[in-house]
């Protein structure tokens, strides 16, 4: 079910030179209420969770549903009739599987007797990738329709009783456009690899200090002495023993790290079903026997690692399988860069960098959102700091030097 909003025809208000005359915001219950086609011309081709149909996959495997706290209700811009723009919305009744964290906030509401909860999110679902959020589709007017979807989302969210808009892992254009309505910047560090046009994995650890390198060498060692080989699995080449393991890894890494699942076996079976050209799956096998496995999406310049997990234990697989096979894969295949998810200081000494993640927040209580905003401002400061102290721990030579630093 879709609810109109309303529509931005303010021609029929006192100013008659308002740009987002014809401009109507809409409320969808469901992206199969949202042409496939049309969305996906709005979507970056290197960014496929923003894709239609990886959104329809939480959906249809009921991942996202009002009883698992995430009902949909994604925005979409027409004109004239015709889709211009949109943005994935969830109105929440928690703050799980987002990875930038707001507990606090929420505590700090409900020790003043408010409620923090339901919430709208601008994101894509427990999934740490950055990418633009405010969409539009190329052939219509960027600025106005990105303009009109950050000045709709505080309206959108007093319409459906939700105390604040949080807009996650957004680009540095969007959380400007927000900052014109009011919203407050948060930032966030990740860890990124980055294809400096290396031409084979050798020419990549060439780059890094010789402590780095030899500890990656030993590393990759230490996993084919073990008998362990790995091999990749494109798309529809995922056959159901594939899923399985992968459902079975997911789970298990899951419960040994006490966490929620978040997915089902559903939600992976439709995705490599109606994507099949955005996910790729890679297997570890002991004794002819597959025993671990890591699963990535893909887009057109690239890859992104999202969970991992193992049946049984192997010494060093999870570098091998996390960092080091993705980056040598990024290499053979020419994609321009890795991202292994969110956190992870380890990551650093692998060839991982520090990147800033970016979020956009307002909140409708006038006091907390100010209290914010000192906040994220004084976080903001933190973060710089931390940042230095990475930077000086580069596993990177420096001027040419090999280097012998931590």
């Amino acid at each position: 079910m879709n609810h109109h909003l309303f529509e931005h025809k303010t021609g029929k208000g006192p100013d008659p030179n308002d740009k987002a005359a014809g401009v109507s915001i809409t409320t969808n219950r469901s992206m199969r209420s949202i042409d496939a086609g049309e969305w996906n011309k709005m979507v970056d081709p290197d960014n496929p969770g923003l894709r239609h149909e990886f959104l329809t996959a939480f959906e249809e495997s009921g991942c996202c549903c009002p009883e698992s706290g995430w009902t949909p209700c994604h925005l979409t811009v027409h004109l004239d009739g015709d889709l211009v723009g949109g943005t994935p919305c969830y109105l929440k009744t928690h703050s799980y599987g987002e990875f930038v964290f707001d507990w606090a906030w929420a505590n700090a509401y409900q020790r003043h007797g408010l409620p923090y909860y339901p919430k709208l999110l601008v994101a894509v679902p427990f999934t740490p990738v950055g990418g633009q959020r405010l969409l539009h589709h190329p052939d219509h007017d960027e600025n106005l329709i990105r303009k009109s979807i950050a000045k709709a989302l505080p309206a959108v969210a007093t319409e459906l009783k939700a105390s604040s808009v949080h807009c996650i892992f957004c680009t540095e254009s969007d959380l400007r456009l927000l900052c014109e309505n009011r919203f407050v910047r948060r930032e966030g560090r990740q860890f990124h690899w980055h294809n400096n046009q290396y031409q084979d994995f050798s020419d990549f650890l060439a780059r890094l200090s010789s402590k780095k390198r030899k500890n990656i060498l030993r590393e990759r060692r230490r996993v084919t002495e073990q008998g362990i080989a790995l091999k990749w699995h494109h798309g529809k080449d995922i056959t159901e023993e594939y899923l399985d393991l992968l459902y079975s890894c997911y789970r298990n890494t899951i419960a040994e790290h006490g966490s929620y699942a978040y997915l089902n076996r559903k939600f992976f079976e439709i995705l490599i079903e109606i994507i099949p050209d955005g996910v790729q799956l890679l297997t570890a096998h002991h004794g002819g026997r597959p025993i671990a496995c890591a699963f990535f999406l893909r887009g057109k310049d690239s890859l992104y690692g999202r969970y991992w997990g193992a049946l049984a234990h192997a010494s060093d697989l999870h570098f091998e399988a996390c960092y080091y096979a993705p980056i040598e894969y990024c290499i053979e295949h020419g994609l321009k860069r890795f991202e292994a998810g969110a956190q992870g200081e380890h990551k650093l000494s692998r060839g991982l960098t520090p990147q800033t993640t970016l979020s956009a927040h307002w909140l409708a209580h006038e006091g907390f959102h100010d209290a914010v905003r000192r906040f994220t401002a004084e976080e903001e400061s933190h973060l710089a700091d931390y940042t230095e102290m990475l930077d000086a721990h580069s596993p990177f030579k420096q001027n040419g030097d090999e280097g012998t630093r931590c």
